[in-house]
């Protein structure tokens, strides 16, 4: 990783440093690949699914075929906010267009608890009037809806620890191949007992599997787009190592929050009553951030308290 750090006069007499972090986040994984690779297979396997649900009268089926399309579409949203947070910095989005991944992620989380929802009341409807289903071919479509689901989970498999929305990805998949082993079962055990109940209640079951796979990612894009602190960044830990180091006797106005589904920034102001500390100690210090709490972009103010102005943003209700 390489860290740049710029100093610049403040016209309060105040000192600033900036330090970026780049990296490939991913691994070895081709995040583009993936999402087009995910993207084609699900699809195929919707628009089969949906044809064979409607031929075996299986709202088991159905169910899933809509959920799996939403996943198609949650990919392209997050296959689209990758490709834009590439975009370069202009003079109208001075951070790019990191967030549209923060976004896409939202997007992704709300579509899923709508498709939840419709798959539920249509489950609570055919509880009261069940029909009859064809069990095997039921077991056949979910079969192949193991394979393909897992071999796309397999794709995200390697960055979901740095990216949310690669994480949503691969949380989806890996839930999708578990719910369609439920539809298996769930079209075995039919053409052994006859009980007609079981497709709808299985539509429930696969209702409730999704929204607990989906309540953490719409938690956490939430907080990401109302610029809280990233979940992995501890922020009292931070405040700590900045308030240790040499020379420092306060530590105020400090901020994290996530530029993207990946990039963390922080801003901080440090008091230092001995002088502007040099280059070399502010870029040392937003290289052992980087290294320390995996926030690729700090912007660190020197102030002297020397002056007969304080810093307004010194109180901490003061943003």
């Amino acid at each position: 990783m390489a860290a740049h750090d710029h100093d610049h006069d403040h016209d309060h007499g105040h000192d600033h440093a900036h330090g970026h972090a780049h990296g490939h986040r991913h691994g070895s994984v081709d995040p583009t690949r993936a999402f087009a690779v995910g993207v084609a297979l699900n699809l195929g396997f919707v628009v089969a699914e949906v044809g064979f649900g409607i031929r075996a009268d299986s709202l088991a089926l159905l169910a899933d075929a809509g959920h799996n399309f939403s996943d198609v579409v949650g990919l392209l949203f997050a296959w689209g906010a990758a490709a834009l947070a590439g975009r370069k910095p202009s003079t109208r989005f001075t951070y790019g267009l990191r967030g549209s991944t923060i976004l896409a992620a939202l997007a992704n989380a709300m579509l899923l608890i709508l498709a939840t929802g419709g798959i539920a009341w249509e489950a609570i409807l055919r509880l009261g009037e069940p029909t009859p289903v064809a069990g095997t071919t039921v077991m056949w479509v979910a079969a192949v809806g193991v394979a393909v689901n897992l071999g796309t989970a397999l794709l995200f498999l390697r960055g979901r620890d740095q990216d949310l929305n690669v994480r949503a990805a691969f949380l989806h998949m890996a839930a999708d191949a578990l719910v369609s082993v439920g539809v298996i079962v769930t079209g075995f055990v039919m053409l052994r007992t006859g009980w007609l109940w079981l497709d709808p209640a299985a539509s429930l079951a696969i209702a409730v599997v999704i929204l607990a796979g989906t309540w953490e990612l719409l938690r956490e894009s939430v907080q990401l787009a109302l610029h809280a602190v990233p979940a992995g960044v501890d922020a009292e830990a931070v405040r700590r190592h900045l308030c240790a180091l040499p020379g420092v006797v306060q530590v105020h106005d400090l901020h994290i929050w996530g530029m993207s589904t990946t990039e963390t920034a922080l801003t901080v102001h440090l008091v230092m009553p001995d002088g502007h500390p040099g280059d070399d100690f502010l870029a040392g210090l937003c290289d052992e951030i980087h290294r320390r709490f995996r926030i690729g972009h700090s912007t660190v103010q020197v102030e002297t308290a020397t002056g007969s102005a304080p810093c307004a943003l010194a109180p901490d209700h003061v943003v």
